[in-house]
């Protein structure tokens, strides 16, 4: 089988990963010393409603570039104006164009939780999230084994991290309950040739428990999918391309919050 986009980039972090030679101990007490985070789970816990993750994102792999020239700052004063919960922020330089500097940018902009989008594939790689100052990490199950899921887990929850655990079938969902993660990314892109399908979602969030935290991941571009994730359960949505093709991403963000001058649909890209 060939491999997939996300065989190749986390090929790539694993690489990266083997070559850090840092020791463990200082970074795990340099993160344990870190401020306090902003809560990323009691965000979407506290919106009026079904809560927007808005992401920052420069180019993708399969869709090639977005908004390569952006200004993170003045993306993220733009989506807490919107009416955002949270930030998502991507820090891969390589694949996406991101970097840590994006994140703390952004963060030092406004007063939202932000989650590194990012593959985490070490011990350290948590460590680094609390580090640059982010304040949730980001555990894709399909790119973990299941040791690492709980190991990284742990340690996050150590350092005073939120975790979003993003699962994308039923044997993957079995791993991030095994776990006892609080917050459940369920990812709508297929993983072999990134298209998309809403209903993974309403597949998948018939096997979760009540008293989690889930939150849907890409295919949102309406106020009625928005409605009809609410309807169901659904906490949040993390919405990426659409927001960063927008031509007022402001106006964008606040049809799916439901802020002024609502039209109920994305405005045109």
């Amino acid at each position: 089988m060939a491999a997939t986009y996300l065989d190749k980039i986390v090929a790539r972090h694993r690489q990266l990963a083997a070559a850090d030679s840092r020791p463990l101990d200082g970074l795990v007490e340099q993160a344990r010393s870190m401020p306090a985070a902003r809560g990323l789970r009691a965000a979407l816990a506290g919106a009026d409603r079904l809560a927007v993750i808005s992401e920052i994102k420069r180019r993708s792999p399969s869709k090639g570039d977005l908004n390569v020239g952006l200004d993170p700052a003045a993306v993220a004063a733009t989506y807490a104006a919107g009416g955002a919960a949270c930030l998502s922020v991507l820090t891969d330089e390589e694949f996406f164009g991101g970097s840590i500097t994006d994140l703390q940018t952004a963060r030092a902009a406004c007063p939202l939780p932000v989650l590194r989008k990012d593959f985490t594939v070490s011990a350290a790689d948590v460590c680094d999230v609390r580090l640059m100052g982010a304040d949730a990490v980001l555990l894709i199950v399909a790119a973990l084994s299941s040791a690492e899921v709980i190991e990284f887990h742990r340690l996050a929850v150590d350092v005073g991290l939120d975790v979003l655990v993003e699962i994308h079938d039923e044997r993957e969902l079995e791993v991030a309950l095994e776990v006892e993660a609080d917050v459940l990314g369920l990812n709508n892109r297929d993983l072999t040739d990134f298209s998309v399908d809403l209903d993974r979602t309403f597949s998948l969030l018939a096997d979760i428990p009540a008293g989690k935290t889930v939150v849907s991941e890409s295919g949102v571009h309406s106020r009625e999918q928005l409605d009809e994730l609410e309807r169901v359960g659904i906490d949040g949505v993390l919405v990426g391309e659409t927001l960063m093709r927008a031509e007022d991403p402001e106006a964008a963000l606040r049809a799916l919050t439901g802020g002024a001058d609502d039209t109920g649909e994305l405005p045109a890209l």
